[in-house]
């Protein structure tokens, strides 16, 4: 442990700071594709008993009419968020009819290209821009690659440690900016040990075979439906996700917030020649919001984000320059399709005590080639981190996953020893232990059991639509309680009743409006 981990961590272990460490806040966003009882990608529209798409918190759509996002509030205690996601996928399942939630996270056997529907938000002016925005990511980048799903991990630590901490090394920079650059240290510190998540958690190691496209690729087959890698852990997250060369140059620095929300906004602003020769409309219809490098600053894929809450109508970069980072979205984690939700509170309990090793321990920059080591390593771990023997590299030298996946849970265990003194119990030791288990032996992790399965016979796609009756099962034996229920029938009229104020309310004509948001990132770059 570095003298500086220590330091903060004896601090927190103080009776008087102690209860800090149980005022995180957890929130988990889960992705998951609408099929029909046959496992073929539901076509129908986004379920209007279901809300608005568009204005309703807790039940959205993701790139597609048929990718559902599921979004919890921030709680204190996972346990809590993982009961409210539960909450919502009982109450989706009761409008569902005959359709399933697709358990993984690689998709069920597509359609073509052109039947995928993209999703619809209505006549609003920003509803025809999140419109026009997935129609730009159809273009860029096809539409197969959007209908991958994942579960998003939102995590803060309350200010007040901030503030002890920032106190405790005479640190004398506003009290924003110190919590940006702690928050910018964790991102570093992900960067660099990342890939033991994807050990840890990756489950998609096998893939239906039309996901490909008749594309060149390096998979084997697995069965005449099924393609594979025998060592993958998270295909998902490999190279055959997005294949973007306008944004392989884009390369965001987490130096500082400044150098960071600098690289987006001028993605954001910079045109790229393929987009620019594709122009925003064809035949008088809008086909991508613009022809720079990004559309919009989310369009940027990465593994962690740093995030602020928005205000109505501000855009993410504007929000962190104004106030800051306020909590961190790690999205590199797989859906576990032999679990209901796709996670666990033995998962939450490690992602925990593995962020806040990441927020306390030292973190130097990025320096000498170690962003593009960070970045080869996660990339070995995706496509075989199972592999007996895997070497990664750590300060040039080669080094075994094991041996440094050893020395990591080692690293983090006092951290979750501390988060078990504030909350009692032993559960945060008990998910390390169980990572400990998977490091020993690599057919405990959700990647080999998942191959495990599949080699009993089963194709990628029977597997999954099994699982996912499954689950449908789980949620449909046990319905809500009448108060649960009258709760999300209101959240849905009230979503409805917003959205048709919004479109009543609307002035002026939508390319005046797009202009006007584009105008907003410019003003920021001058």
């Amino acid at each position: 442990m570095s003298d500086l981990l220590s330091r903060r961590l004896n601090q927190l272990g103080e009776r008087a700071n102690l209860t800090l460490l149980s005022q995180c806040l957890h929130g988990i966003e889960r992705e998951c594709l609408r099929v029909d009882r046959n496992g073929q990608l539901a076509l129908s529209p986004h379920p209007q008993s279901l809300g608005s798409a568009l204005t309703h918190p807790q039940i959205t759509t993701d790139y597609s009419e048929s990718l559902l996002e599921f979004i919890t509030p921030a709680e204190a205690n996972p346990a809590d968020t993982l009961a409210d996601l539960e909450q919502i996928h009982r109450f989706v399942y009761s409008k569902l009819d005959n359709e399933l939630l697709w358990s993984p996270s690689m998709p069920c056997e597509l359609p073509d290209e052109e039947t995928i529907p993209i999703a619809q938000y209505g006549t609003s002016h920003i509803g025809e821009l999140k419109y026009v925005y997935r129609k730009g990511l159809a273009l860029r980048y096809g539409k197969t690659m959007q209908c991958i799903a994942g579960i998003h991990y939102n995590f803060s630590v309350p200010d007040a440690l901030w503030t002890l901490q920032q106190q405790a090394e005479g640190n004398t920079r506003n009290a924003r900016d110190y919590q940006s650059s702690r928050y910018i240290a964790l991102i570093r510190n992900f960067r660099r040990y990342s890939w033991l998540l994807m050990y840890l958690f990756g489950a998609s190691p096998a893939l239906d075979k039309g996901f490909m496209r008749d594309r060149p690729h390096q998979l084997q087959e697995l069965d005449a439906d099924t393609l594979y890698l025998p060592y993958a852990t998270s295909l998902r997250m490999s190279d055959l996700g997005y294949q973007s060369s306008a944004q392989s140059g884009l390369t965001p620095c987490y130096n500082d917030l400044a150098s960071y929300t600098d690289s987006l906004r001028r993605a954001v602003a910079t045109p790229y020649p393929e987009y620019v020769a594709m122009g925003t409309k064809k035949d008088g219809q809008w086909q991508q919001l613009n022809t720079n490098i990004l559309q919009i600053e989310n369009e940027y894929y990465s593994s962690i984000r740093p995030k602020r809450v928005t205000y109505s109508g501000e855009r993410p970069i504007q929000a962190l320059m104004a106030r800051g980072v306020q909590y961190v979205e790690v999205r590199c984690l797989d859906i576990n399709p032999f679990l209901p939700l796709g996670i666990d509170l033995t998962e939450a309990r490690f992602l925990d005590a593995f962020l806040l090793y990441c927020a306390l321990e030292e973190s130097p920059l990025l320096q000498n080639g170690e962003c593009g080591q960070s970045t080869s390593n996660f990339l070995s771990v995706v496509k075989e981190g199972r592999r007996p023997g895997l070497l990664l590299q750590r300060n040039g030298e080669s080094v075994s996953l094991q041996s440094w996946a050893e020395e990591l849970l080692e690293k983090i265990r006092p951290l979750a020893e501390t988060l078990d003194q504030s909350h009692g119990g032993q559960a945060h030791i008990e998910a390390l232990n169980a990572q400990h288990a998977k490091v020993a032996d690599s057919s405990l992790t959700p990647s080999a059991q998942v191959l495990a399965a599949l080699q009993q016979g089963q194709s990628f796609t029977q597997f999954a639509l099994k699982q996912s009756q499954l689950h449908a099962e789980y949620f449909r034996s046990q319905p809500l309680s009448v108060e649960q229920t009258a709760q999300f029938e209101a959240s849905v009229a009230q979503s409805i009743d917003e959205q048709i104020a919004l479109e009543s309310s609307e002035h002026g004509d939508f390319d005046s409006f797009v202009a006007a948001y584009q105008a907003s990132i410019l003003a920021l770059a001058v």
